[in-house]
């Protein structure tokens, strides 16, 4: 047992029916999938019980469908496709599954969109015994949706003969943990994005925990207007300036270092033709932008991110869509990715900005949760890694 669950070495699902609770939620557009970060990331899981054999049955969600409705748009048909090529077999999707999935070991089944059934989002027993009832071992790897209590990631745990976590959600769990728990030190994490509202909880949390927080994005601006640094027309959140001081404060008052932004890269506008310029705080014009940070902050950041042991980082540290405001964020990854420091990363941003730069090898962990990821930052319990050790002591 692993974090209090069983895990799938714990047993043996040779010549057994095996459903995993997969993420394969990962965009799509016109029918072909745009990252299969998520996908591959579970590839070693399905290799591992095809060798057994076992007869898998793979449940995900896709998107956000009007739950108990068909909705071609978010069907797991290109899905089933994307897998089927990765493992070089057949795939076959099964829309009309209550009635039970036939299937023999060594071959590999999709369930239909999970969010098409009533009662998925609404953790019902009905739908959950129903799943529970197709297989021998349930296995939850999907960390990415394990802050959701559903049918298929909770209530699916009481009446499975088994469950067990998967190896993806075992490594993401284990290595959290231990970053936030038993970290080395020095231990930085970087937090960036639009909003402080969104990440409030996480930001109080961290600052206990870490030596150094660097904040990015819309998350710096408000942090440099709690610190009474101009902004410009930029964008911040006026209501949580006081919640950055207060943090600001708890920095100062515990050794801790929140090195905000000393030069920044604006323009007058949020536009792909929108022309960038370098300037310090002082040089900022009342209808000025900050869209990245600057080569001086850049700089700093490398440093500080050099002398970490631990790294977590979520989000980016400027609007790295667009080429003109993407360097803060390009240096940022590249500084992670070749820091030899434990190095968490995860977020749905944050693993384009990786999938960007092309710097996934030089991450210790990059995780596939993105609200998961968050709450677990936040110090809270995750529904589905309780169902698994509610489940493992019963």
């Amino acid at each position: 047992m692993s974090v209090g669950f069983v895990t799938l070495d714990d047993l043996d699902p040779a010549q057994k029916t095996v459903l995993i609770r997969a993420d394969f939620n990962v965009p799509v557009s016109g029918g072909v999938i745009q990252d299969d970060t998520r996908i591959r990331a579970c590839l070693p899981t399905l290799e591992r019980l095809l060798a057994a054999p076992a007869a898998i049955i793979l449940v995900s969600h896709l998107g956000r469908p009007k739950e108990g409705q068909y909705d071609d748009e978010f069907s797991l048909a290109p899905v089933a496709g994307h897998v089927s090529a990765l493992l070089n077999r057949e795939v076959r999707l099964v829309p009309d599954w209550e009635q039970g999935v036939s299937l023999r070991p060594g071959e590999v089944v999709m369930l239909e969109n999970i969010r098409f059934m009533p009662g998925e989002t609404k953790n019902n027993d009905g739908l959950a015994r129903n799943l529970a009832g197709l297989c021998d071992i349930y296995v939850n790897d999907a960390f990415a949706t394990a802050h959701r209590a559903q049918a298929s990631t909770h209530g699916v745990t009481r009446f499975a003969p088994a469950a067990c976590a998967g190896p993806l959600l075992v490594a993401e769990i284990e290595t959290l943990t231990k970053a936030l728990e038993r970290p080395g030190r020095p231990m930085t994490a970087i937090v960036g994005g639009a909003k402080v509202s969104t990440k409030l909880v996480i930001l109080e949390n961290l600052v206990r925990k870490v030596d150094c927080l660097l904040v990015g994005g819309g998350i710096a601006n408000t942090f440099l207007k709690a610190a009474g640094r101009p902004i410009g027309n930029s964008l911040h959140e006026e209501g949580l300036v006081g919640a950055a001081a207060d943090i600001l404060a708890y920095a100062r008052n515990h050794d801790k270092e929140i090195p905000l932004p000393q030069d920044v890269v604006c323009a007058k506008a949020l536009a792909q033709d929108a022309e960038a310029q370098v300037k310090t705080l002082a040089e900022i014009e009342p209808d000025d932008r900050i869209l990245d940070i600057g080569p001086r902050t850049i700089e700093e950041n490398d440093r500080t991110i050099g002398s970490s042991a631990t790294i977590l980082w979520n989000g980016p540290v400027g609007v790295f869509e667009i080429e003109q405001f993407s360097a803060g964020t390009a240096a940022l990854a590249r500084a992670v990715a070749d820091s030899p420091a434990l190095s968490i990363a995860g977020g749905g941003d944050t693993i384009s900005a990786i999938a960007r730069f092309g710097v996934a090898d030089g991450i210790s962990c990059i995780s596939t949760g993105g609200g998961a990821f968050l709450e677990l930052l936040e110090g809270k319990t995750l529904p589905a890694i309780a169902a698994l050790q509610e489940a493992a002591r019963n």
